[in-house]
């Protein structure tokens, strides 16, 4: 049993702290948002007064935070201070490679140690322990991490150093933004040639145009019945949330001068899908926005 400190109790942190729990560890909760508290203690878990009440006797602590800034900023303000020496920090926020770099720096001079571990799968994955985690950090890291991540996630891939697991989900995600687009794209010109969704599907999902976006977040209702698409695309993955991971995703396109022009593109679409309705709906709503033209 591991002494776990889980810091962020949302749609994903919950789910995955109450895995867990179920594989036998000790979990210890906090998150700045009242309600996220009352949600834990209403499944079982218990919750400290403060982040650095939950860090002080914990054997590892897992923070799943919205953006970069909440991550650095949480270290800074006494979180890794609170911490006993030789703790390990698991970041499983997605956040940009340099920040997971700049966390990891500033863990190990604490005294600590840290290892970046982005997830993919979204909430039916936190929810049934079969997210996939891209992880950076040392070997030994890896090895005293891999247990816990075990019990929250079914596919676990150790991506390098420090910083190297969130360059792996960057890359990741800037494939899907591409891909949801296209299918969508595909969708929407099949309708205009007269094609059924169930026969452009039934094609597609057996050729060499077969991908995620189209098996399992199908964009249109019918031939993916569990995808958002069937519940008037609600998340799910929210567009925000890639507008998000593709604004990283950009950032490090930049930053490498790397020649992306499709990455490119598809952080533009999603912004301008994020800045209206479809921040809050699945980001395979972008259907909606191509077929009326807004994009």
């Amino acid at each position: 049993m591991t002494r776990v400190a889980f810091l962020g109790l949302g749609h994903m942190g919950l789910p995955m702290a109450k895995n867990l729990v179920a594989a036998g560890h000790d979990v210890l909760g906090y998150d700045v948002v009242p309600a996220a508290d009352e949600a834990a203690r209403a499944a079982g878990i218990p919750v400290a007064e403060s982040g650095a009440d939950a860090v002080a006797d914990a054997d590892v602590v897992i923070t799943m935070f919205p953006a970069g800034k909440h991550v650095i900023d949480a270290y800074q303000d006494g979180l890794l201070d609170a911490a006993k020496p030789g703790t390990l920090f698991i970041e499983s926020s997605t956040i940009a490679v340099d920040e997971a770099r700049t966390a990891h720096e500033m863990a190990v001079a604490a005294g600590h140690r840290n290892v970046d571990a982005p997830v993919s799968g979204g909430v039916v994955g936190a929810e049934n322990g079969t997210l996939a985690f891209m992880v950076g950090g040392s070997d030994e890291d890896f090895a005293e991490a891999l247990p816990l991540l075990e019990a929250m996630g079914k596919r676990i891939v150790h991506c390098g150093g420090p910083g190297l697991g969130q360059a792996a989900k960057v890359c990741n995600n800037m494939i899907l933004g591409v891909s949801q687009i296209v299918v969508a794209e595909a969708f929407v010109l099949g309708e205009r040639l007269g094609l059924e969704h169930q026969a452009l599907f039934d094609v597609v999902s057996q050729a060499s145009g077969q991908c995620w976006a189209l098996t399992t977040n199908c964009p249109v209702p019918g031939p993916v019945p569990t995808s958002p698409a069937n519940r008037d695309y609600q998340p799910g993955f929210a567009g925000a949330l890639m507008a998000k991971d593709l604004g990283l995703a950009l950032q490090a396109i930049e930053q490498t001068s790397t020649d992306a022009r499709m990455g490119r593109l598809a952080q533009e679409l999603y912004a301008a899908y994020a800045a209206g309705d479809g921040g809050a709906r699945d980001f395979s709503g972008i259907i909606t926005d191509i077929r009326e033209g807004r994009v």
